[in-house]
Formats: structure tokens, C-alpha cells, sequence
């Protein structure tokens, strides 16, 4: 793993493991005795899985040894005895981002303007769509834009190019700014909980006699526009943000149109924002949102 020297950023480690007795202790002592400043912590234990999980910063300056030793020790003195699943990441990375969209552009153009704006560290390389009406937007700010028409008919071997692309160009998330193409299995398991989705709609919708129950273990956020990682299950990943948007009496469909519109273009970016600052972790297909 290869990082950017910079002495302003921090390490990122995101935990998750069946709860008991010392995981904060075994985690916050490793890093104190390296010299590690923890600037934030937050974890959560879920009672009915009996799981734990953990988001830990500290900063990257005086931290005695470099990012690859402490992988190496924390699996072996840490990971290993408490059996977790982890991962390292620091505010260094500029992870790599690519862009599916068809013909709906306000996703696009938002995303586009707060890449600009710097708003994100992240890098765009590369824009695919199953329509050419986007493309002056990719090539206005340079972003290689490529038109991919999918039919039943061709759907696999046109996924195959999309991969290949994506590997060409080294590409770590994906983005479905309402691209309007059903994504095949075998695609999405090259990219799991590394593709986000935005419906234009509320998800999900819980028949039956108990509702609430439902919910709770889907792990909804709010009813609402709703963003989340695409899985095997059409619209049924794990979900990243959700939210509302007030109509009344007085709106007509060309209203309920654009103020659904603009709430999709901030879910969306909030949930783009929570992975590139690595604040999401998955289990048993729901997240855990950290702060």
C-alpha cells in the first residue's frame, strides 16, 4: 500500500469482529505504544449479532512506524487473536472513480461540480453510458467518456468491455448516477460494496404484519430517496443514506419532478462522501455509518 508523504494526514482503521472483553484497550494500546495521536474513535457493538465494530484516526505525524510494518504487526499481535476483519487507509488516498449514467444528467452534473470544487479527494478517470447525449460533459473537463449501448441481446459481452475499461483504468468505486441499465451479477460481485446506487424512490416498502421488523433488518436509514450498494438483489444492497422531501397539494408533477431531483443529487453525494472518507462498514447487508 503506497501513500503520499504528507505529515498533515491521518491512518484510517475500520474493525469488525465478534464483541468481548478488551478491543478497545488491545486497539488504542497498540497504537499509543507507536506513538499514534488518535484524533477520533467511535464504535458499536450490535447486541443481536453480538459484533463489533470500530473506526479509528490518528495522525500520521510522529507515528513511529510506517503503514506497511504496522499491518504486518497488527495482524499478527492484534487481528489475528481477535480474529477480525480490518482495513488501513489514510487521508492520503485518492481512490479512483468511475461514472455509469445514461440520459438523466443532474446526477452527473453535481457529481462533476464538486469534483471540481475539490470537494471530494478522489480522481474521475473514466465515464461510461449507454448513450452518447452526455458525453461534451466528460470532455468539457476532460474525462474520458465512453458510450456502451446495452440490449438483452448484448448485455455480457458489453459488460466484458465496461470491465476491462475499469481495470484499465484502475477504478476502486462505482457510481450508478441513475444509470438506467439493470448491472448483471457476475459484474457486480468484481465490485462488492464498492458500487453506489441512487433509486429515485423510497426503499423499501415492507408488507405484512410486521413492518417495523422489516425494517429494523433491512437496516433502513429513512423513508425516502435512498442510495446504496448495489448487490445480486435488484435495489436490495445495503443502504447508505436516505432521505425526504416535503409535497403538498400544490405541487404538480413537474414539482414533485425537480425537488425529487435535487434530493437525489445530495443523497447521493453524501454517500459518496461517506465511503472516500472510509465512514461505512457492511454487515449481513446493512451498514454501519459512522460519523
Amino acid at each position: 500500500m503506497v501513500f503520499e508523504n504528507n505529515k498533515h494526514a491521518s491512518i484510517v482503521l475500520l474493525i469488525t469482529c465478534s464483541d468481548r472483553k478488551g478491543l478497545i484497550a488491545a486497539v488504542t494500546v497498540f497504537i499509543r505504544e507507536r506513538n499514534g495521536n488518535i484524533i477520533n474513535l467511535e464504535q458499536y457493538v450490535d447486541p443481536n449479532e453480538n459484533q463489533f465494530f470500530m473506526r479509528v484516526e490518528w495522525n500520521l505525524s510522529g507515528f513511529e512506524i510506517g503503514v506497511d510494518l504496522f499491518e504486518k504487526r497488527f495482524q499478527e499481535d492484534i487481528a489475528i487473536p481477535f480474529e477480525m476483519t480490518w482495513s488501513l487507509h489514510t487521508s492520503d488516498e485518492r481512490p479512483r472513480m468511475a461514472i455509469f449514467v445514461s440520459k438523466y444528467s443532474h446526477c452527473l452534473f453535481d457529481i462533476l461540480s464538486r469534483y471540481q470544487a475539490g470537494e471530494w479527494r478522489v480522481d474521475i478517470p473514466l465515464i461510461i453510458s449507454n448513450h452518447p447525449d452526455l458525453e461534451s460533459a466528460a470532455k468539457n473537463i476532460g474525462i474520458d467518456f465512453h458510450c456502451i449501448p446495452v440490449t438483452n441481446k448484448n448485455k455480457a459481452e458489453q459488460e466484458k468491455k465496461e470491465l476491462a475499461l475499469l481495470n484499465e483504468h484502475n477504478i476502486e468505486l462505482i457510481v450508478l448516477a441513475r444509470y438506467m441499465q439493470i448491472i448483471s451479477d457476475d459484474f457486480i460481485q468484481h465490485y462488492p460494496n464498492r458500487m453506489i446506487n441512487i433509486h429515485h424512490s423510497f426503499l423499501p416498502a415492507f408488507p405484512g404484519a410486521k413492518p417495523y421488523h422489516s425494517a429494523y433488518e433491512r437496516g433502513v436509514k429513512i423513508i425516502g430517496v435512498t442510495t446504496h450498494y448495489a448487490t445480486a438483489e435488484l435495489d436490495g444492497g445495503p443502504i447508505i443514506e436516505q432521505d425526504v422531501v416535503s409535497v403538498s397539494h400544490a405541487d404538480q408533477v413537474e414539482d414533485f419532478v425537480r425537488k425529487g431531483r435535487d434530493l437525489e443529487k445530495v443523497v447521493l453525494s453524501r454517500a459518496i462522501w461517506r465511503h472516500l472518507k472510509r465512514k461505512i462498514l457492511v454487515f449481513n447487508n446493512r451498514t454501519i455509518l459512522f460519523d
